[in-house]
């Protein structure tokens, strides 16, 4: 099977830090991917809410993940910080994707521990249906 392979953007607009909590630990001692996809989710919500947004109100319209990519660099453990600095990539009439570059300190330098994508498109939950990125909303991710 091949690797996934996600492209890091040169220009990231949104920077977070996120403590590793105890219930993010899988049984094997370190942050699982489920977990991981819950980091970036926190990240994604105060990137959202520096812009005036959430999920549910993005412009006049809904957000909803249509398809995660992860690439594992290093382990993350219990009572880590994460950097997280978030990049908004392939705009489209309808969605974007961000990419997620999240880092550790350690010791000795800053070490890449995961990269993330996240694929998004605007979505109305009455009509139940995928709707185009509100104008505002657009003029704040370009």
């Amino acid at each position: 099977m091949p690797r996934i392979k996600i492209d890091v953007p040169e220009k990231f607009v949104f920077k977070c830090s996120i403590p590793v909590r105890i219930n993010d630990i899988n049984y094997g001692g370190h942050v699982g991917n489920d977990k991981m996809l819950s980091l970036v989710h926190e990240a994604r919500m105060q990137f959202l809410q520096s812009l005036g947004y959430s999920e549910l109100q993005f412009g006049g319209a809904a957000l909803i993940m249509t398809d995660a990519a992860l690439n594992f660099k290093s382990e993350v453990f219990y009572g880590d910080t994460i950097s997280v600095s978030i990049a908004v990539t392939d705009i489209s009439s309808v969605g974007f994707n961000l990419v997620y570059l999240l880092e550790k300190n350690t010791a000795t330098e800053k070490k890449t521990v995961a990269i993330v994508q996240t694929g998004m498109v605007c979505y109305n939950y009455t009509a139940k249906k995928i709707e185009q990125i509100p104008g505002e909303a657009l003029k704040k991710i370009s």
